[in-house]
């Protein structure tokens, strides 16, 4: 039974419609959670560790990784709580934070693909010239690009929707504190936090996807000039693993935040959100060490390290 008497706070519904699924999706969020936490730390210490590892890929990936790991901790803990017992509640305060880093951090992770893409781009359209045009200054400048872009968006976004008069029951139907559902529990008039939503979902989500699929379809063309098919196979080999960790992650996000407007719909997106928010994060780093020869290289030669540490 969902405690509806505190209006401190607000109440995540999340999926206590089906309480049979809540235990089983416990284990699920709970298992993919500590995969994050221990692909994603893998990955940054092997990108730290490795010095053959020192390149822009792996630089983007090990901030790729990071973030993961930051965006996934605001809110699973709270998630795993409420999938676990009754109690649902969460603080205004709590809901103000995991609202302001989920933002921040979500649009971080647009921008940083789309980076990531540029630099796949140059890597395989520009052989020649790549380390001239990716140099490191370049790099520090593109990931603190990303990272400012998205707490720009977070600060823009979160005050007003959290100035909205919100109903009574205070009952979000999610499992986090989400903008679109936040907004539909206002009970005012919510045009101008509707059209601000539509504004930054273009801008942070249309037009990254737009420019990584422009990067795409010039790498596909690079690559079809390529004449032997061991070139090619190398040149698709160093783009694959982005290119589906893209694939994740916008399809997930364009099916939660462009949605229709009907029950359905937004009870479908929860599902999504949830891949979006858990999945995507627990996959990434499964898809860059399965699709990469040279992490698992760097991993061997780090184990070859350890075991002539130990015989020394």
């Amino acid at each position: 039974m969902i405690n509806q008497s505190s209006q401190e706070g607000f109440i995540l519904l999340g999926f206590s419609e089906h309480p049979g699924l809540e235990r089983i999706l416990f284990v699920v969020v709970l298992a993919s959670y500590l995969l994050t936490l221990v692909g994603n730390t893998f990955i940054i210490l092997l990108s730290v560790l490795d010095p053959r590892l020192h390149s822009p890929m792996y630089f983007f990936l090990s901030n790729l990784s990071f973030l993961d790991l930051c965006f996934t901790t605001s809110f699973v803990p709270q998630m795993l709580v409420n999938l676990w017992g009754p109690n649902k509640t969460i603080s205004f305060l709590g809901c103000s934070v995991q609202l302001f880093i989920f933002l921040s951090l979500g649009t971080t992770e647009c921008i940083l693909l789309t980076v990531m893409a540029f630099d796949r781009y140059v890597a395989v359209c520009q052989p020649l010239h790549y380390a001239t045009i990716i140099h490191p200054r370049l790099c520090w400048q593109l990931v603190t690009v990303a990272w400012v872009m998205g707490l720009v968006q977070s600060v823009v976004q979160t005050p007003p929707t959290l100035r909205l008069p919100f109903c009574p029951h205070r009952q979000i139907n999610d499992f986090l504190c989400e903008v679109p559902s936040l907004i539909r529990l206002s009970c005012a008039d919510t045009t101008y936090n509707e059209i601000q939503l539509a504004v930054s979902s273009v801008i942070l989500v249309v037009v990254p996807l737009t420019l990584i699929l422009i990067s795409y379809g010039a790498i596909a063309r690079a690559v079809m000039r390529i004449k032997s098919a061991k070139g090619r196979r190398k040149a698709f080999g160093t783009c694959s693993s982005h290119l589906l960790v893209v694939t994740l992650f916008y399809s997930s996000v364009i099916a939660v935040y462009l949605q229709p407007k009907n029950p359905y719909a937004q009870e479908r997106g929860k599902f999504f959100g949830l891949f979006y928010a858990v999945g995507t994060p627990s996959l990434n780093p499964l898809i860059y060490t399965l699709r990469n020869k040279e992490i698992k290289r760097a991993f061997r030669r780090l184990l070859g390290k350890g075991e002539d540490s130990r015989e020394n």
